[in-house]
């Protein structure tokens, strides 16, 4: 079974008892899903292999997607690549708005400081869910690699790792459920070890995550919590090694722990 039917597999398991899935609605949003950061353009052929159908059904699907302006074709290219509706609706996705609109300032004083880019995470269905994102107005390496709206498994990077760290026990066997790719040698991806490390992570309280996403890249990071407490999301940090952690501990983490304490200060309990 593939990631992404593994995760639809979960989602499909908190619908109430009985209700229908529609096919079509399901086959359309498997087209719009199979575009990437990395993929963000493409053909025909590659869509209908991507999400197993055939070229006539793809092209009728992403016709209708294409009236309602959630994607668009090259003719010049023959390629299809998301468009402007999406936008439009993820600007009313309300997961992370508050705690982005709180943090959008500590982000951009925090890249500045640090000469790193900084992430702000929120736990969705087992996944680290980058809500926000800042580059240094110099940066020394370009973390395009995770966008606004990207999830990762919560076993690689500074963020995730502190996401995981602090998830109640059912949110912690879900997340360590998912695949979770070896993106570098340094990658864990056994569960039981990822538990002790959750374990490791929340006592300390932060994270190094160090080559465990690309070799030579480091990130910190810190848990958010709001005024009752509770976890509402995580703050990092990802550059080259020497600038966040010169001597194999991180430079910043101060800067980091009164970021996430300013920000939490001012989020009201969910």
């Amino acid at each position: 079974m593939s990631t992404a039917d593994r995760v639809k597999e979960g989602r499909a398991a908190r619908l109430p008892p009985g209700v229908p899935i529609v096919r079509a609605v399901d086959r359309a949003i498997a087209l719009l899903r199979a575009f990437r950061p990395d993929q963000s353009r493409l053909g025909l052929s590659e869509l209908a292999r991507q999400v197993g159908l055939d070229k006539g059904t793809t092209r009728r699907l992403l016709q209708t997607l294409q009236l309602n302006e959630l994607v668009e074709h090259d003719e010049r290219t023959q390629t299809y690549a998301l468009a402007v509706g999406l936008a439009e609706l993820g600007s009313a996705v309300t997961t992370g708005r508050e705690l982005r609109d709180i943090a959008g300032p500590y982000l951009t004083e925090i890249a500045e400081k640090t000469g790193a880019t900084s992430f702000l995470w929120v736990h969705v269905a087992g996944r680290g869910l980058c809500v926000d994102r800042v580059r240094a107005s110099l940066p020394h390496v370009d973390a395009t690699w995770f966008a606004v709206g990207a999830q990762a498994p919560l076993n690689c990077g500074g963020g995730p790792r502190v996401l995981l760290a602090y998830l109640d026990d059912e949110q912690r066997r879900l997340a360590l459920s998912i695949e979770m790719p070896r993106r570098a040698p340094a990658s864990q991806t056994d569960p039981e070890l990822l538990r002790r490390e959750a374990e490791r992570i929340r006592a300390q309280g932060w994270e190094l995550a160090a080559d465990d996403f690309f070799i030579g890249l480091t990130g910190v990071g810190v848990p958010i919590f709001d005024r009752s407490g509770a976890l509402a999301g995580a703050l990092s940090i990802s550059s080259l090694t020497s600038i966040v952690a010169p001597d194999g501990h991180p430079a910043h983490l101060d800067a980091l722990f009164d970021a996430a304490r300013r920000i939490g200060s001012k989020l009201l309990p969910a």
